[in-house]
């Protein structure tokens, strides 16, 4: 018997290519021996620094609360029931264009099982340090070039892949041998072309 593949994946709430990639992922786990651990980033981190619209500024400083949450459910109750608070945001964000906010926090923990006082850690910063840390733990596996997603697979990480729509069953599944395949290849760095869809969430 074969060991099931482990696969890395970084993730901020707030990023619609993220969510694209981790739903692809959730599709690999159907048709290919794979385990995916969630693990959080944060644009809010990662652009704190940089010189971006102010537009962009404001909407990563409300990002810090689902990422403080995000950790805060690690912590304390560990890493699957954090892909499982990742799909109850999600779901709410993305798929219904909902904010991030106090009602959609406790909607999320209510139907994932978890106690409905954790909602006050989007407003913790006692956390970040902690958000920093798993930020840092991905972003320095592919260098400040990147943002979110990062995915690892066989211990090589990279930015990606974006996908619009998410590829379903078996599809999924070659597109994750053909990421794999990549992966594997030492002198594998780079792939990209322009973007001309947005996110298709179906």
């Amino acid at each position: 018997m074969t060991a099931t593949e482990k696969v890395d994946f970084w993730f901020d709430p707030l990023c619609p290519w993220a969510w694209m990639t981790s739903r692809w992922m959730l599709e690999v786990e159907k048709v290919r021996d794979v385990e995916t651990v969630f693990h959080v980033m944060s644009l809010s981190v990662l652009n704190e620094d940089k010189d971006v619209p102010e537009k962009y500024r404001e909407m990563i400083q409300r990002g810090w609360g689902p990422v403080r949450l995000a950790i805060a459910v690690e912590q304390q109750h560990g890493s699957d029931k954090v892909r499982e608070l990742y799909t109850a945001l999600g779901t709410r964000r993305h798929n219904q264009g909902r904010d991030y906010d106090r009602e959609l926090y406790l909607e999320a923990l209510e139907e994932v099982g978890l106690p409905a006082e954790l909602a006050d850690a989007a407003d913790d910063a006692s956390l970040d340090d902690a958000v920093r840390a798993s930020h840092a733990d991905g972003i320095s596996r592919v260098g400040e070039e990147v943002g979110t997603p990062v995915i690892s697979i066989g211990g090589t990480a990279f930015f990606g892949p974006v996908l619009s729509p998410a590829p379903k069953g078996e599809d999924a599944g070659r597109v994750f041998d053909g990421a794999r395949l990549l992966a594997g290849y030492d002198g594998f760095y780079e792939l990209k072309r322009t973007r001309d869809r947005d996110p298709i969430f179906d």
